[in-house]
């Protein structure tokens, strides 16, 4: 069953440059910390995919396993994990979101 998932991920995070476990929607997020890290990638104007992890019990299970990262939301740049609210918070905050984006070819609209 881990596969599949970890594939389903795999596929996503590789043809995304970025991508929002979240729960809820980028329309409408179901909590308040993916609720902020959709307005941060929102501020930024960055393109995004969200998935809804309250969808898919799979999903929401497998992306904490596949990141070994407890907590949703979670933040995939160009294939890699960045981190979950706080961390994308401090790093917006302090600069370093942006240049990561922009170390990346990840272009604001």
């Amino acid at each position: 069953m881990e596969n599949v998932v970890f594939d389903r991920i795999k596929k996503d995070i590789g043809e995304n440059d970025v991508v929002l476990y979240m729960k809820g929607t980028a329309a409408f997020p179901q909590c308040g910390f993916s609720s902020l890290v959709v307005q941060v990638l929102s501020q930024l104007g960055v393109p995004f995919k969200d998935i809804n992890v309250l969808e898919d019990k799979e999903i929401r299970q497998g992306i904490k396993d596949f990141a070994d990262w407890p907590t949703i939301p979670q933040l995939y740049v160009k294939g890699e994990f960045v981190g979950g609210c706080d961390i994308i918070r401090e790093m917006y905050e302090a600069g370093e979101l942006q240049q990561l984006l922009a170390d990346k070819g990840v272009q604001a609209a």
